[in-house]
């Protein structure tokens, strides 16, 4: 057999940059020169900040077996259900990152302006909670991706520890199928992202 050239040239590294937005945010225009996007996130979508490794998406199918009597294997596997998820952890620990982490909340200024500013946060009250956007793009500028309805459903557990450990928000958002179109779409810019 004849050696062939194995493609490498869709590599991605680096963490990339997270957005949130509300609910039907206006997308961005997704405008490609040169195989990057050249375009701004419109002024609804916030970056997230920093986190401490990333961020994973996943998408897992659920299926359920046919089964009959005359053969070992399976005749068919059919789809039952679809579950898909967007985990991170904060660092940037500020008040309306834990109002993200957990679905709402009221933020209120309690008194003082500027450096004497005092602020509170208080959580939703149960079954008031808000759904939200999430968006994402590459350090490269040559993939963005955008969830379009997601409900953080994850344990918030804040640890402050000792030295450079510092504190995070873990969250982990499930993806919604919003009440039209996709529950999340993927777009890259030029053709090597494309792939064969």
């Amino acid at each position: 057999m004849p050696a062939i050239t194995v493609p490498n040239d869709s590599v991605v590294l680096g963490a990339g940059y997270l957005y949130k937005a509300p609910l039907a945010s206006t997308l961005p225009t997704n405008t490609v020169a040169g195989s990057k996007f050249t375009d701004a996130w419109p002024v609804a979508w916030i970056p997230v900040g920093v986190t401490k490794d990333g961020h994973s998406w996943s998408y897992k199918l659920s299926t359920d077996q046919l089964i009959v009597a005359e053969y070992l294997a399976p005749l068919k596997y059919i789809e039952t259900g679809v579950e898909i998820g967007v985990d991170f952890e904060i660092v940037q620990v500020t008040l309306n990152n834990y109002k993200l982490a957990a679905n709402g909340g009221t933020i209120t200024t309690v008194s003082g302006t500027g450096a004497t500013t005092l602020s509170k946060w208080g959580p939703p009250a149960v079954g008031s909670s808000v759904r939200t956007m999430l968006g994402w793009e590459s350090e490269d500028g040559t993939e963005r991706a955008v969830f379009y309805q997601c409900l953080q459903g994850g344990e918030v557990k804040v640890a402050h520890k000792k030295g450079a450990d510092s504190a995070s928000l873990p969250v982990s958002f499930n993806v919604e199928q919003p009440s039209s179109g996709d529950p999340f779409n993927i777009w890259t810019a030029g053709t090597v992202r494309v792939g064969v």
